[in-house]
């Protein structure tokens, strides 16, 4: 399983690719191979402030619809349009075009709660 060693991974399989006080982020290979072929993404938060825990979409799949939830408190700069007519990038590339969305993170602390990649391959094990 690809799990790359420069992200950091929460519980509900969302990883974050940081760049200083912004980030990346998607759902994990463990999780689109969990959920089958995508085929949808909703994602309607551009430009609010969410917190830690709190859904920013969803994603629709052959065998689910699931949520997807905010890693850390911040507020929403993009979302990865390209997925709107190629929502199975996310299957094809998750880590890297199939990115979700971009986010201005508030509280830089808040990254320490989140498992590196060693400690989300031991979770999913």
């Amino acid at each position: 399983m690809n799990i790359p060693e420069d992200l950091l991974y929460t519980k509900d399989h969302e990883w974050l690719k940081v760049e200083d006080n912004k980030a990346y982020v998607g759902i994990t290979h463990h999780a689109q191979n969990e959920l089958g072929d995508v085929v949808y993404i909703e994602c309607e938060v551009e430009g609010e402030f969410l917190n830690k825990g709190n859904a920013f979409g969803t994603i629709e799949a052959v065998k689910t619809v699931a949520d997807m939830f905010m890693p850390v408190n911040g507020t929403v700069l993009e979302f990865n349009e390209e997925l709107e007519e190629n929502p199975e990038t996310i299957n094809e590339d998750p880590y890297g075009q199939g990115w979700i969305i971009k986010i201005e993170i508030e509280n830089t602390s808040e990254l320490d709660d989140m498992m590196n990649a060693q400690q989300y391959e031991e979770f999913i094990s």
